[in-house]
């Protein structure tokens, strides 16, 4: 009983016994009459509520909300019905996937009806209907999927089973707005071994990524390598700048190839470009050509004055 129909009754049968006190009893009868039909008669129903009244058996129509009236005896309110979003959990035990996985899922749905009359007349108990139709709906998706899309594709996942437990909740007035898988629990053997899995995979990636770094950095080496052999002087530049990096950190001992050093040494260098060029004086003087060796046959007889007899 609503708090307006109670203070009503309340005020009715406080009337009528005054009547009767005062001496008027059959008025005070009357009020108190009042006052019970007041109280079977006047129903309130709050804006998120819908009320069901059969009359005589018959459907007489749904009310709500806000204050109405209904004939005592003959109008019956059989259900009341709450329009506002409601959530139910569910969850289902070693079901088996797709690929012959057990796993726990548990999931929560969130729906509401959009109408009343089919809820109160169309199914005896919607919440417990609710609650039946979306187990079997998730073990029927756990069945048709593997274990990777379940545990990858989430979204999807969810987005097909809210679109199955609407389909059959449609006829009972009731319509699913989300549905959430929240956890999918898998066993413990079966962890370990999707983690080695993983493992393997990044250990994979890793060498590959290393791999394409060696053959860059080998890539720059030889082209390093051709500038230097056309400038040694640059090669000599960039062995003093090693040098000097390596030297930076005080107390290191460092140990250089006595090639490296010699490499930077001027005379050395000199010396070692001495050497190349000696092979071709040892050969003695280049030969010249036919040309060159005329004219300096020919230059003796035709130096200085001619004599005179």
């Amino acid at each position: 009983m609503n708090p307006i129909t109670i203070f009503l009754t309340v005020v009715c049968l406080a009337i009528g016994a005054g009547l009767a006190v005062m001496g008027y009893f059959y008025a005070g009868v009357a009020v108190a009459i009042v006052a019970v039909v007041i109280a079977a008669a006047l129903k309130m129903a709050n804006t998120w509520e819908k009320f069901v009244i059969l009359r005589a058996g018959k459907l007489r129509g749904v009310k709500g909300p806000g204050l109405f009236l209904i004939v005592p005896v003959i109008d019956r309110v059989v259900a009341v019905i709450d329009e506002r979003i409601q959530t139910t959990a569910f969850s289902a035990e070693a079901a088996l996937t797709k690929d012959t996985v057990p796993v726990n899922v548990d999931a929560i749905i969130f729906w509401f009806v959009h109408d009343a009359q089919k809820a109160a007349l169309n199914i005896t108990n919607y919440r417990e209907a609710i609650d039946r139709v979306a187990q079997t709906s998730l073990r029927e998706m756990i069945g048709s999927s593997m274990l990777a899309a379940l545990l990858s594709e989430r979204t999807a996942a969810d987005e097909l089973l809210r679109g199955e437990i609407a389909r059959k909740t449609a006829d009972w007035g009731i319509s699913v707005k989300s549905v959430e898988i929240r956890d999918v629990a898998i066993p413990v053997a079966l962890q370990d071994a999707m983690s080695r899995q993983a493992q393997a995979e990044r250990e994979k990636q890793a060498r590959v990524i290393l791999g394409s770094a060696e053959a860059a950095i080998a890539g720059k080496f030889v082209e390093a390598a051709m500038t230097y052999a056309d400038h040694p002087t640059a090669l000599q530049l960039r062995a003093m700048n090693i040098i000097y990096e390596t030297t930076k950190e005080r107390g290191a001992t460092i140990l250089i190839p006595t090639s490296m050093v010699d490499s930077m040494n001027p005379v050395v260098a000199l010396a070692l470009a001495g050497q190349q060029t000696a092979p071709q004086k040892t050969n003695g003087p280049v030969p010249l050509s036919p040309h060159e060796g005329e004219e300096r046959v020919a230059a003796p007889q035709t130096a200085g004055p001619p004599r005179l007899s």
